[in-house]
């Protein structure tokens, strides 16, 4: 009787603070001097709520531009997402917006906030930068929201790093002794998205991933209509990958297969 409460009281909680854990808005580093060349922007949620962004501008022009639209981590800070892509992508255009709720935008986040406002950058960063075409980068919770993207905006391509079939399956996978399904409020249905978008991927994993297992990037692999670039980048972790020189040069290989 007293486990069966502590299991209870624990879900409970869970479910009480599962946002808090999934956008963890107070953890967030603050950006730093704002990069020179860089263009503030902004837009309006449907809710009145303003989120803001930022446009880096690509180091040399091209006749056809390509927008890199950026979707970073729970705990990533919108301004250094464009700056890393920026030195990942330095001939394109890199646009990035801080999720609803991460400061400086307004709101709440949430998983539905978040992709109700996917449509809604991808339309101001198009008018603002008029590229020849839009490839969207998305870093683990962010890969959701790029694949929610594609089911509603017309994409050139999709780069995923260390993605997921479903968050509620993650976050299930991590506590595989808890009833996480009744409770999870925060979904983001990568696969069916994608099953549901017209657009060539790429996928770049990471070995040894201690937040998205394996069997989750794989159940995602196996429903991706058009799957363009694979890469696992071996004896990487979910955090560690980014500073992998392994790693950069797969994205640059998959941003210039997407191109093809």
């Amino acid at each position: 009787m007293i486990a069966a409460a502590a299991a209870l009281a624990l879900v409970s909680a869970m479910f009480e603070f599962q946002s808090h854990l999934i956008f963890p808005t107070h953890a967030v580093p603050r950006a730093g001097p704002f990069p020179p060349r860089a263009q503030r922007l902004s837009l309006k949620t449907k809710e009145g709520q303003e989120l803001v962004g930022i446009h880096i501008p690509a180091d040399e022009g091209s006749a056809e531009r390509t927008l890199i639209l950026g979707f970073g981590g729970n705990a990533w800070n919108a301004q250094d997402v464009a700056e890393y892509l920026h030195q990942l992508f330095p001939d394109e255009e890199v646009v990035v917006f801080h999720y609803r709720g991460y400061s400086p935008s307004q709101g709440s986040p949430s998983a539905e906030a978040l992709i109700a406002d996917a449509p809604l950058v991808y339309d101001n960063a198009v008018e603002e930068v008029r590229p020849g075409r839009v490839v969207a980068v998305g870093f683990s919770i962010g890969s959701g929201i790029a694949a929610a993207l594609a089911a509603t905006r017309k994409l050139d391509g999709l780069i995923l790093v260390t993605p997921f079939d479903s968050l509620k399956a993650v976050a299930q996978s991590m506590y595989p002794w808890l009833p996480i399904g009744p409770f999870f409020e925060h979904e983001i249905d990568a696969a069916s998205a994608l099953e549901k978008a017209q657009v060539p991927v790429a996928i770049i994993a990471a070995q040894r991933d201690e937040i998205i297992p394996g069997e989750r990037t794989e159940a995602l692999r196996k429903r991706v209509p058009e799957l363009t670039f694979d890469r696992t980048i071996a004896g990487a972790g979910h955090n560690d990958i980014y500073a992998r020189s392994e790693f950069h040069e797969a994205a640059r290989e998959a941003l210039d297969r997407l191109k093809l």
